[in-house]
């Protein structure tokens, strides 16, 4: 089985490569502005409502959510989706 030297310029250049990565990465989460999932309290934060409302929703079917041990996820997409799918407009 034959060595392989690392340099410090390999050094260098793998720490500006991973750098460039990392910011891509941040970038396009940065560019999202919204989490993938989301807490009950973040739910509750955004919807202002309280908590045996989100329940209430929850039971009804209204809101979709995922489970996951004792923790309750919404999916972002899905909730705005909710949300656009029954937004009414009133004819004043």
């Amino acid at each position: 089985m034959a060595a392989e030297i690392i340099t410090t310029d390999d050094l260098r250049e793998f720490k500006t490569d991973l750098l460039e990565e990392i910011k891509k990465l941040l970038k396009t989460s940065s560019t999202t502005g919204t989490k993938k999932y989301l807490k009950s309290s973040e739910m509750m934060k955004m919807l202002k409502i309280s908590s045996g409302t989100l329940q209430t929703l929850r039971i009804s079917g209204k809101l979709p959510f995922t489970k996951i041990g004792g923790i309750i996820f919404y999916d972002a997409e899905e909730i705005y989706k909710v949300m656009k799918d029954n937004n009414f407009q009133h004819n004043c």
